[in-house]
């Protein structure tokens, strides 16, 4: 086996004589699964260095360096740079960032042409993946469940312009072979997309063979079961590598400064001839994104899931501090409410 074969092109001074670079395939509680010239295996984190010394701590797709171990779980010593991540609220501890997935190539943002089809959710995961620095491609799935994919297409375009966008079946084959200048050997591929959206089926398309279990749809409301239930890295026989994490179905807004800017480029430049720096598009003279708004320009409804965006992510390092602030709010309406009551005549306590 060789490193190479895992898209590994770092150059880095070994922190020892016996360090080995490695890639993390699977991380499950406390353990990675990890791949590396020597084989795959299995490794712990060396607690000095990412108890004490400030280290990243690795999630799935990382490369790392290792002090590998035949007859055991190898040390992970170090984590190195990372090209591109996503990253969420820590679950766990309620506030500070967690990396969930690292190193990938090109994001499928998949949607289906069904029930699940929503512009909204397509805006947000735009953002985390313009955030990423990887390359976004827009994956319309089921393409068989319907002959008319125009107000898709339409839609898709007005939310990602300029980004690719595929449409495919995988149960048909329709489209499949728009997604081959993405995959090249050693490269890296993440998924997002909501439960039901095809991931699976996807996934096994591009195998050629039943490596993940597809979850049922319920008819109704298009939704599906999930199927994944630990991180991990995927090798299709081509090369190809796919990470699946259950962490993506809860990727909240962490840092988004950059992807905002980027899948909202055009209200930004608007917002950049606004007679005031500090406008709040709301009812300040000069406001050049309310006037794009006025003159069918800017999509008032794009203009809303932008704010929504803008405002979770302005809490998204703290949630705690978001709920305790909203909280407060609450209690300073309920204080007002009770002391117009108090003036009013005739009160009765």
């Amino acid at each position: 086996m060789n490193i190479k074969d895992y898209g590994f092109d770092h150059y880095t001074e070994k922190d020892s004589i016996s360090a080995a670079p490695a890639r993390i395939v699977a991380v499950h509680k406390g353990r990675f699964g990890i791949v590396s010239d020597f084989g795959e295996g299995y490794a712990v984190l060396k607690g000095r260095g990412y108890y004490h010394g400030g280290e990243s701590f690795p999630t799935v797709g990382d490369f790392v360096l290792i002090e590998h171990n035949n007859d055991g779980d190898s040390r992970i010593i170090k984590t190195l740079e990372r090209r591109t991540y996503f990253s969420r609220r820590d679950p766990d501890k309620g506030r500070g960032e967690q990396a969930v997935a690292a190193n990938f190539d090109y994001v499928f943002i998949m949607q289906s042409m069904n029930h699940d089809f929503n512009p909204k959710r397509m805006e947000r995961y735009l953002t985390v993946a313009r955030q990423s620095k990887a390359e976004p491609v827009i994956v319309l799935t089921k393409a068989d469940l319907t002959d008319d994919h125009l107000p898709y297409i339409l839609e898709a375009s007005n939310v990602a312009e300029g980004v690719r966008l595929c449409i495919v079946s995988a149960k048909t084959g329709y489209g499949m072979n728009e997604l081959q200048p993405c995959l090249q050997k050693g490269k890296t591929l993440v998924f997002l997309g909501s439960s039901g959206v095809g991931k699976s089926s996807l996934v096994n398309a591009l195998a050629g063979e039943s490596i993940m279990d597809e979850g049922g749809i319920r008819e109704d409301d298009s939704k599906g079961r999930h199927t994944t239930t630990h991180r991990q890295l995927i090798m299709l026989k081509n090369g190809v590598m796919i990470i699946d994490t259950p962490g993506m179905r809860e990727l909240g807004m962490w840092d988004i400064s950059e992807g905002l800017g980027e899948a909202f480029s055009d209200i930004e430049a608007l917002a950049e001839c606004c007679r005031f720096r500090d406008c709040r598009h709301e009812s300040e003279p000069g406001c050049a994104v309310r006037e794009a708004i006025r003159s069918g320009e800017l999509d008032e409804r794009r203009f809303e899931s932008y704010k929504k965006i803008k405002a979770e992510a302005k809490y998204g390092g703290d949630s705690a501090e978001y709920r305790r602030q909203k909280e407060q709010f609450f209690k300073t309406v309920t204080v007002n409410e009770r002391k117009k009551k108090k003036n009013m005549p005739g009160y009765k306590p």
